[in-house]
C-alpha cells in the first residue's frame, strides 16, 4: 500500500487534523451529503478527491471503523471518514499546508477535519481543538 493511502493525524494550528500518508492535509466539503461527493469536474480539479485502489489504512488516532470508501461517478473509490468524503487542495504545495481552510468555493466552504470527523472552524492557540468544535455538516 502506498504512503498516500494512509489517513493519519498531524498537529497543526487547528489542533490534530487528518492528513494523508505524505502529510498532505485532508478536507471536507460542506456541500457533500453523507457518503456522497458533490465535488465533480472543475471542483475535483481544484480539490482532488483522496482515492484508493482498495481501501485506506488508518494511522494512529484515526478510527479504522469510520474510514471507508464511496464510489465516485467514474468508478474511483473515494476515502470517507465519519461519512465525509475527503479531499486534498491543489494550492497546498507542501505537506502540512492548510491553504484550503475556510475557502468558500464551488457553493460551500471547505474545512480541515479533526480525529472525530468534525470540521475544524478556527485556529487554536494551544494547538488542540475544542471538544465538539464544528458540526461537520451532519
Amino acid at each position: 500500500m502506498k504512503a498516500g493511502e494512509t489517513v493519519k493525524l498531524k498537529k497543526s494550528k487547528y489542533g490534530k487534523i487528518l492528513v494523508d500518508g505524505k502529510g498532505r492535509t485532508l478536507y471536507l466539503f460542506e456541500k457533500d451529503k453523507r457518503n456522497k461527493s458533490d465535488c465533480k469536474d472543475d471542483c475535483a480539479t481544484a480539490w482532488p478527491p483522496m482515492t484508493v485502489k482498495n481501501k485506506a489504512r488508518a494511522g494512529k488516532g484515526v478510527m479504522k471503523s469510520e474510514l471507508k470508501t464511496v464510489k465516485r461517478d467514474k468508478g474511483e473509490k473515494q476515502v470517507t471518514y465519519h461519512g465525509h468524503p475527503l479531499y486534498r487542495f491543489e494550492e497546498d504545495r507542501k505537506p502540512g499546508q492548510t491553504n484550503g481552510q475556510g475557502v468558500d468555493q464551488f457553493g460551500a466552504k471547505w474545512y480541515v477535519v479533526d480525529a472525530k470527523g468534525k470540521a475544524v472552524l478556527h485556529e487554536r492557540k494551544d494547538g488542540s481543538p475544542d471538544p465538539g468544535e464544528g458540526d461537520g455538516g451532519y
